[in-house]
């Protein structure tokens, strides 16, 4: 790539934007997607996606009309292809590792396909595990002619992590963990976040790392029992979360569980930490210190990253 004329970037995944802005490159990104929305600076920017469907609503409501749209064999989200024309990107960043949580690559193929111009080079993401994070952010620091600085930006989260993992791993307990990632119906966080509860200090009960999210029940959850229980619904703030956990605390088993009668349930903002594979993963991993062991770690993410529920 012609490092005289920098290109034009659309990210379609927010924590791509994100990736982006952290190589300092924010100045390349004319477009986004809906969801893009930091650092706050990027809102200025053309949006040329959208969700096919409502995501008012409550956690079931949500999930009935995400399970509706797939089977009717279309795509949760719409790429404007128009605006992509209009924007000129040379460089597109989208993902292929979950079709319900972001805009796909598959999305962007049918955006693309009418194109008689020279189509712009499209960079997938597609990380499952920790490990395949830092491999994505490289890579778009690879397309965008910023190597060096990726590699930079990489060992320096890399290192965060590692001082975290080390002090965590020192702490005489390490309670057990339940992250739940939708509360209505349940699913247990997977990919990345077994990972980030282990280094953090904890045991985690649900969910593989480097494996799509599994669905469970609530007697799985009463069975296993948790230490803690932490919400990271994909797509809510904090403050959605703590909503979301009202009509969870209405189920006939929620006071069944020790974590609950214990005062250890917990609300976190997945939409800004959890469910971003991007650089604050490593945030991420600090709001789980500060909750399994908050006599040992204090970041300053309680009230804004998470909370008690």
């Amino acid at each position: 790539m012609n490092k005289t004329n920098p290109p034009r970037v659309v990210s379609l995944i927010a924590s791509a934007t994100e990736i982006v802005c952290a190589l300092g490159l924010e100045r390349l990104l004319v477009g986004r997607c809906h969801e893009c929305d930091y650092p706050p600076s990027v809102k200025r920017l053309p949006i040329c996606t959208e969700p096919n469907f409502g995501v008012e609503g409550t956690s079931r409501e949500i999930d009935d009309r995400v399970k509706g749209t797939l089977l009717e064999g279309a795509s949760i989200y719409r790429v404007f292809a128009d605006k992509l024309r209009e924007l000129r990107p040379e460089v597109i960043i989208t993902q292929s590792q979950c079709a319900v949580c972001a805009v796909s690559e598959a999305d962007v193929d049918r955006a693309l396909g009418g194109w008689r111009e020279p189509k712009p080079r499209v960079v997938s993401l597609h990380p499952n595990a920790l490990a395949e994070v830092w491999r994505d952010i490289q890579s778009v620091a690879d397309a965008l002619d910023a190597t060096k600085t990726g590699d930079t930006l990489v060992r320096g989260l890399q290192h965060r992590v590692a001082d975290i993992a080390e002090q965590a791993h020192n702490l005489p307990t390490r309670p057990s963990v339940a992250c739940l990632e939708w509360l209505d119906p349940l699913m247990a966080g997977g990919n990345w976040v077994p990972e980030l509860v282990e280094l953090a200090g904890g045991i985690n009960l649900f969910g593989v790392a480097g494996k799509h999210s599994p669905w469970m029940s609530w007697d799985d959850l009463v069975e296993r029992d948790p230490d803690i229980i932490i919400a990271l619904p994909c797509g809510f703030d904090l403050a959605r979360t703590k909503a979301e956990m009202i009509h969870a605390a209405s189920h006939s088993q929620w006071h069944d569980l020790r974590a609950v009668r214990n005062g250890k349930a917990f609300a976190t903002d997945g939409n800004q930490f959890f469910n971003r594979p991007g650089p604050r993963l490593v945030e991420s991993l600090e709001i789980l210190a500060e909750i399994l062991h908050p006599e040992c770690f204090q970041f300053g993410h309680r009230g804004s990253g998470w909370d008690n529920f």
